[in-house]
This record gives C-alpha cells, sequence and structure tokens, in this order.
C-alpha cells in the first residue's frame, strides 16, 4: 500500500478558502485509484516541538501500489484540481510512503 500525505498551506489562511480547498480535495475521491481519503485541519493539541500545527489543511490517500498513486497523478480529475485550485495555495509538502 502507498500512502500519500499532502499538506497545505493557504497564501490567505480563512474559513472561505480553506472550504474551497476542501470541496476541490473532495472531487479526487473519483478518482479510481484512491482507496481511502481524509481531508483535515490541525488539531488543537498541545504544543510540542515535534508537533507542526501550521499548515492549513491536509489530505491522506491510500493507493494499492504504486502504480495506483502514479495513476492518480496522471487523472485528469487531479490535474483539473491543481488547475482549479492551486491559486490558493502558497506551500505544498508530499510525504509518500509504503506500509511495512
Amino acid at each position: 500500500m502507498v500512502i500519500h500525505h499532502v499538506l497545505f498551506w493557504l497564501k490567505e489562511p480563512s474559513a472561505v478558502h480553506s472550504a474551497q480547498l476542501i470541496k476541490g480535495l473532495q472531487t479526487l475521491q473519483d478518482i479510481t485509484s484512491v482507496r481511502k481519503m481524509y481531508i483535515g485541519m490541525p488539531a488543537a493539541t498541545e504544543e510540542r516541538d515535534v508537533v507542526d500545527s501550521s499548515y492549513s489543511v491536509s489530505e491522506l490517500l491510500f493507493f494499492d501500489d504504486l502504480a495506483g498513486q502514479l495513476a492518480y497523478q496522471e487523472d485528469a480529475i487531479h490535474k483539473k484540481f491543481i488547475e482549479e485550485h492551486a491559486h490558493l495555495w502558497e506551500k505544498v509538502l508530499v510525504y509518500d510512503s509504503i506500509d511495512v
């Protein structure tokens, strides 16, 4: 399984821009290779040196394998999401991992 975790920092953090980004992210569930999807925002957990809650929105996607993750990257729905929502974010970080 491939786990694809993406963190977004909005250019202008607001409830409106967060909602727009989340609505766009929800469209990615329609990509065939996506097995599970979770969308979240920073939790109000205790502050610790190892916790980074500076991001605005995150998505966590699960794929069966690397081929599924590649298919997601090339899917028209994913490309449309980027085209229509990239203006909202100033920074994106991606963490891809495989289960062990």
